[in-house]
């Protein structure tokens, strides 16, 4: 190795850090270990610190960027709302269920407004957690989540899932996406709704704007899901690779594929 060589791993070697998570992300960990426990020891804290310390160093956390901030108002909004909804969507449920109704479920595409992995993965997580929804997939580069919803009917139809996990995203955005990060996803800063939208020329397209292109895949309960999922994403080029075709094309492909459906 040449010395230039030497000098350069030298300068860009960085020192090893222990612990690799942070002192947050250990204590959770340790609150997790008694939780799953149910006794309330020293004991139980001092083994599941040392759980979190030793699975966080063998498997360490993927580092993944995030630039944002912290906005209380905006955090009391997001739990609030969120609580409110699986409280709500509990009811709805064990309504249904005891009404002995037949349920028409269905798997949806909605194409979110940020491509952060930070939001995509906590609106998928805040989803799943609410009865009667879950994400089966997802797809980073585009922003775009497939759920599963038990009833279609009970959410409001395609564009009842599509304007609450919007306004879902729009919450966790509020809460802590920096200032940057709202503009690029077409909101005017700050941590409510009421600072209102980005003139639509000037935000990015959303699944809520793209309804007529067909960006929903729904199919009946005994219809084979992942058929219809893998078929929806080749039309979009995300598995089979359209490089030679322009965006316009594409979305004529879909279009036309949509009007046949409703046809």
């Amino acid at each position: 190795m040449t010395k230039a060589a030497e000098t350069i791993k030298r300068a860009t070697r960085r020192p090893g850090r222990f612990p690799h998570a942070s002192m947050g992300t250990l204590v959770w960990l340790t609150i997790v270990w008694v939780m799953l426990w149910g006794d309330v020891t020293t004991g139980n804290f001092l083994a599941g610190f040392l759980v979190a310390l030793l699975v966080t160093t063998v498997a360490p956390f993927p580092a993944a960027p995030f630039d944002g901030r912290f906005r209380p108002w905006g955090v009391v909004r997001l739990v609030a709302i969120f609580l409110w909804d699986i409280v709500r969507a509990s009811w709805i449920q064990a309504a249904f269920v005891l009404a002995q109704k037949r349920p028409h479920g269905a798997i949806i595409r909605v194409q979110l407004r940020s491509h952060s992995d930070v939001y995509l993965a906590m609106v998928a997580g805040m989803t799943g957690l609410v009865p009667g929804s879950v994400v089966v997939d997802s797809h980073q580069a585009s922003g775009t989540l497939y759920v599963h919803v038990f009833d279609t009917e009970l959410v409001g139809g395609v564009e009842g899932v599509h304007r609450t996990l919007l306004e879902q995203e729009e919450r966790v955005l509020r809460a802590f996406a920096s200032h940057d990060e709202l503009v690029a996803a077409g909101y005017v800063p700050g941590s409510s709704p009421s600072s209102g939208k980005l003139p639509t020329p000037y935000a990015p397209q959303t699944g809520d704007d793209e309804r007529g292109d067909a960006h929903d895949v729904t199919c009946d309960e005994g219809q084979d899901r992942t058929q219809h999922v893998a078929a929806d994403d080749e039309r979009r080029g995300t598995y089979n690779g359209t490089q030679g075709e322009t965006d316009t094309e594409i979305r004529a492909e879909i279009r036309e594929e949509g009007e046949r459906r409703r046809g």
